[in-house]
């Protein structure tokens, strides 16, 4: 390979902080991107932050649908790398991009011709039908190229490519604020766009992205994508992929579906429960990004441990990376919550939004810890191939104790947007000590992908 491979059997927790800072910076844009449109529009209408809001529910469910194969791809790339063996890099990687491509057009006919009546059974208010479904169709016009992004990215972390992918997502965030400055407020002669030139900007971004990680792809590895390689079609390969990735995605859209029946609930609080809601959903996510870079760069490693038969590493290491991912979310959700007033204020001048949101932060302090849990234990047992435990505890936790808790404490008792986030914090440490006591039972151990 033309790229510089971990050696399996030095690297260390240092390594893996190492690995993981440029996996940090390009989630950290990756969540910008989405996010710097809700923020820019902050400025311009509020009516607009909650129908983008609601809008990118929808493309958090289309996303997991067309990234499907990102997580298989990661876990039996890291592991065929591990092993040297090349010819199965490359098929790994054609196969993937295939049917990511196939999978992208579909979603984006979906998403143009169903939009409206989704949002409508999801109890958007009439005052934002219209943005939303307008922001909908822009975007999710080009949805299958965010697929495509997914894999070329999952493709590049696994040959360690982090720092490469990083720039590309710089560049690509570049691009969409400017984007955004231009069309939203009609500079350069521009006409003022609105959420429609917020979605063109996204759009335009994505494209980037996907043009230079192709480029990095081609130019920086030996692995390469051919048309010939699926002829005959290799469906032991097909095979392995959706093993991984269906039942893991499965996981992540029934916890997407959930958020969709909790937003329902929410948007029968009004526009400030909504808005609470998104600056806190962006909170949140800064609190847990670095956690999650780090159990992908984990994750990483740990492929190629098992690849060079290095099982026991895990064992050895596990316990010491769940203490640092739950340190790490805490200190993030601290000092969002010392600062909440501050932190709301840069996106709303309402006073009872920033109450609201200081109750929503003392809140996330339980939550943030399931999370950790939830990240590096799931990371762990998907990439040892032990697949289905953390689907079904995930699946009836997130509708037992996320959704349906959610119902009783925000809709019966009355406890409005508060109640929908104690159900999650619950669903999560729920989740997180059971995955806790699957990797102590060992059952993991007979579990075998390559």
């Amino acid at each position: 390979m033309k790229t510089r491979l971990l050696n399996p059997e030095t690297v260390t927790t240092k390594g893996i902080f190492f690995i993981s800072l440029p996996i940090f910076g390009e989630l950290l844009l990756q969540l910008l991107v989405g996010n710097v449109d809700q923020i820019m529009l902050s400025q311009y209408s509020q009516n607009s932050v909650a129908a983008i809001g609601n809008g990118n529910q929808i493309m958090n469910i289309v996303i997991l649908v067309l990234s499907v194969m990102s997580s298989g791809v990661l876990v039996l790339l890291t592991q065929y790398i591990g092993a040297c063996n090349k010819k199965m890099i490359s098929e790994v990687c054609t196969v993937a991009t295939a049917i990511m491509t196939g999978f992208g057009i579909l979603a984006t006919i979906g998403i143009v011709i169903f939009c409206r009546p989704i949002f409508i059974a999801m109890h958007v208010p009439s005052e934002i039908l219209d943005e939303a479904c307008q922001y909908m169709r822009i975007v999710g016009s080009c949805i299958f190229i965010q697929g495509i992004y997914l894999i070329f990215a999952a493709i590049l972390r696994s040959f360690s490519l982090v720092k490469e992918v990083l720039i590309a997502s710089c560049i690509m965030n570049l691009i969409n604020i400017i984007g955004n400055a231009i069309l939203l407020n009609g500079l350069l002669g521009f006409p003022e766009m609105g959420i429609m030139g917020v979605a063109i900007s996204t759009n335009i971004s994505k494209c980037a992205g996907v043009a230079m990680l192709i480029f990095i792809f081609i130019r920086k590895t030996d692995a390469r994508i051919r048309i010939s390689m699926l002829r005959p079609f290799p469906t032991y390969t097909l095979k392995r992929l959706l093993y991984i990735s269906i039942p893991f995605r499965a996981e992540g859209l029934s916890y997407q579906v959930s958020q969709i029946l909790i937003l329902s609930m929410v948007n029968t609080f009004g526009t400030v429960a909504i808005t609470t809601r998104v600056y806190s959903n962006m909170i949140a996510n800064l609190s847990y990004v670095y956690v999650t870079a780090f159990s992908q760069a984990m994750q990483i490693v740990m492929g190629y441990w098992i690849g060079a038969g290095k099982i026991e590493k895990i064992e050895a290491n596990i316990w010491k990376y769940l203490r640092i991912g739950i340190s790490v979310c805490l200190t993030m959700t601290l000092v969002f919550f010392l600062n909440s007033d501050f932190i709301y204020g840069l996106f709303s001048e309402d006073p009872r939004v920033w109450k609201l949101g200081r109750t929503i932060l003392i809140i996330e302090f339980f939550l943030e810890t399931g999370r950790a849990m939830n990240l590096i234990m799931v990371k762990t047992l998907i990439t040892t191939g032990d697949i289905y435990s953390p689907v079904i505890v995930g699946v009836v936790s997130q509708w037992l104790i996320g959704a349906g808790l959610s119902f009783l404490f925000a809709m019966i008792l009355g406890w409005g947007l508060a109640g929908t986030w104690i159900a999650m914090a619950l669903d999560e440490v729920t989740r997180g000590l059971i995955f806790i006591g699957r990797f102590r039972s060992g059952k993991w151990k007979q579990r075998q992908l390559i």
